[in-house]
């Protein structure tokens, strides 16, 4: 294989993180919504740190926990400012 196939089929995986992320982003608006309806926060830092550890475990490698710790970080950040915009909307639209 040459450096074009390695890069089309990165470039593939790269297609398929971005599907993967905003099916996830489309069911943390969906926890979000519950979270309101049960007045629950927005926030669960017990449920972020397992979803975090239950990443790591699950690390295979080559990259490292600290990589996936990071990663999962800016993941469940994004998340929480998705669920927050949605619920936003839906308060202004309830408005």
């Amino acid at each position: 294989m040459g450096i074009e196939d390695w890069r089309s089929e990165i470039n593939a995986i790269d297609d398929q993180l971005l599907r993967l992320l905003n099916m996830r982003a489309q069911l943390a608006v969906q926890v979000g919504q519950s979270k309101k309806l049960a007045g629950f926060a927005l926030c669960d830092p017990i449920r972020e740190q397992e979803v975090i550890e239950r990443a790591v475990r699950a690390n295979p490698g080559p990259l490292a926990d600290q990589a996936i710790v990071e990663l999962f970080r800016c993941i469940i950040r994004e998340s929480r400012r998705v669920e927050a915009r949605a619920m936003d909307q839906e308060d202004q639209a309830d408005s």
